[in-house]
């Protein structure tokens, strides 16, 4: 995906300079906004792997201390997902560990992998990104 998205990148920008070399007052504005699509998807691509290898390093410290949520045991549905019920009991017991030691940056790693297994993306995407920020020592 980062290939393709570098050469959309590369293709848009020739494309940019090309309707600002036209010197025609539409195809400069028209260069420029097309010039400020690829600057976005560097941005973005950037941000993405710059969390998923924060994310992995978290992986990584947390399974070194074996701290890494085990759920191999747990009941999962035919597609493959945890059962919900399971999945509840598992954050349940994850946020009652938050709730007792808030300021150790596994236990937020924790809660985020528990938000992904019960199916809340946007809860675990917050709770992920206060790990990465409590563990390299920054402000969350």
């Amino acid at each position: 995906m980062c290939v393709a998205l570098l050469v959309y990148v590369v293709l848009l920008g020739r494309t940019g300079v090309a309707l600002i070399g036209t010197g025609k007052p539409a195809g400069i504005a028209l260069g420029i906004g097309v010039l400020i699509l690829p600057l976005v998807g560097l941005w973005a691509m950037i941000a993405t792997l710059r969390a998923g290898l924060a994310h992995q390093r978290l992986a990584r410290l947390a399974g070194e201390d074996g701290m890494e949520l085990d759920v191999s045991g747990l009941p999962r549905t035919p597609s493959g997902r945890i059962a919900r019920d399971a999945a509840d009991a598992l954050f349940d017991t994850v946020r009652a560990e938050l709730e007792a030691d808030p300021d150790n940056w596994l236990r937020w790693y924790r809660l985020a992998r528990a938000y992904d297994y019960a199916g809340d993306r946007g809860r675990a995407r917050v709770a992920m990104r206060k790990a990465v920020a409590m563990q390299s020592g920054e402000k969350p």
